[in-house]
């Protein structure tokens, strides 16, 4: 199946997942303009109000930039929404995404077929996290476009299952668009993600350590200091389980290794988010990739270094 035209004529085939709290218009303008799709939680923009801010930041810059540049246009942005039943401005999000025309809507921890609907109601496609084949199919189902397998290693919400295993059991029955997460942090594993079936990778915990992501000088180090061994599996912080970086489990006063269960009925995305959310801002979310990671740098540099090492691992396959 052909990939659908937002997804097409990325100068990487990637796109940069949208991180929780640390996203923000400056980063995903500096994606775009480096060529991958570019993303954020709408729940980053907080009051309410301010995601309709962000949205006209984001689409002014890209067409000032395309007009300069016509021909080296951005790459389309993308906004996640969270469709678990305790987000109470989902709404609010969907009329701002369908109001700006979003090109490109991540869905995550649930598949409504109307939310679907809105998009495609305004030329926009879909894509939905899954972290198994259930849920895969289900959201297929519900009208998602794509699907986002999240793989064992991928940061924050992740599954359980090796990306191989993962992407050979969806790739059994589904033929549409497929991205890859988990571990991505290098050309070469983009090149691999394509390989084992995927149309795109799906990257996230990298861009932490960039100049533009709004994370803390510490979380950005601890990006470049840490290692796949520094990541913890837990459901302790939002009741799904996660992949999150050590040290801030230990800065918090935990032990990382005796952290008790979470519980998912607690799980809260609302307006104001829940005080155990906010009790849990400090702990990092991070996949197991971050060795490659070895200093901060801008987002656009990290795309142009993910550039050059796929075009060098193609060169070299091909020898």
């Amino acid at each position: 199946m052909a990939l659908p035209a937002q997804l097409q004529n990325l100068r990487l085939p990637a796109v940069a997942a949208p991180l929780f709290i640390i996203s923000n218009p400056k980063l995903v303008i500096a994606q775009c303009k480096a060529g991958i799709v570019g993303s954020f939680p709408c729940l980053n923009a907080r009051p309410a109000e301010q995601v309709e801010a962000w949205m006209k930041e984001i689409t002014e810059e890209l067409d000032r930039h395309n007009q300069a540049n016509p021909d080296n246009p951005a790459a389309p942005w993308a906004v996640n929404q969270i469709v678990h039943r305790s987000n109470d401005r989902l709404m609010h999000d969907i009329e701002m995404a369908m109001k700006y025309k979003a090109p490109i809507t991540i869905t995550s921890l649930g598949a409504r077929a109307e939310l679907n609907d809105a998009m495609h109601s305004v030329g926009g496609i879909t894509l939905h996290d899954v972290i198994d084949d259930r849920f895969a199919r289900k959201a297929v189902e519900k009208g998602a476009d794509g699907l986002i397998a999240v793989a064992w290693g991928a940061g924050g919400h992740a599954g359980r299952l090796s990306p191989f295993a993962l992407m050979n059991v969806i790739r059994e029955w589904y033929d549409g668009p497929l991205l890859l997460s988990g571990s991505i942090a290098s050309g070469g594993a983009i090149l691999a993600a394509q390989a084992m079936g995927a149309d795109l990778a799906y990257i996230g915990s990298p861009f932490i350590a960039t100049h533009e992501a709004r994370a803390t000088d510490e979380h950005k180090q601890g990006i470049v200091d840490g290692g796949g061994e520094d990541i913890v599996y837990s459901s302790l912080f939002t009741g799904v389980h996660g992949n999150y970086l050590r040290q801030s489990i230990v800065n918090a006063g935990m032990d990382p290794d005796n952290l008790p269960d979470g519980d998912v009925s607690k799980m809260s995305f609302g307006s104001g988010g829940s005080e155990k959310s906010k009790a849990w801002k400090d702990i990092w979310g991070c996949g197991q990739g971050i060795d490659k990671v070895k200093s901060v740098q801008g987002a656009g540099d990290l795309v142009a270094q993910y550039i050059a090492e796929y075009e060098a691992m193609q060169k070299k396959l091909a020898a």
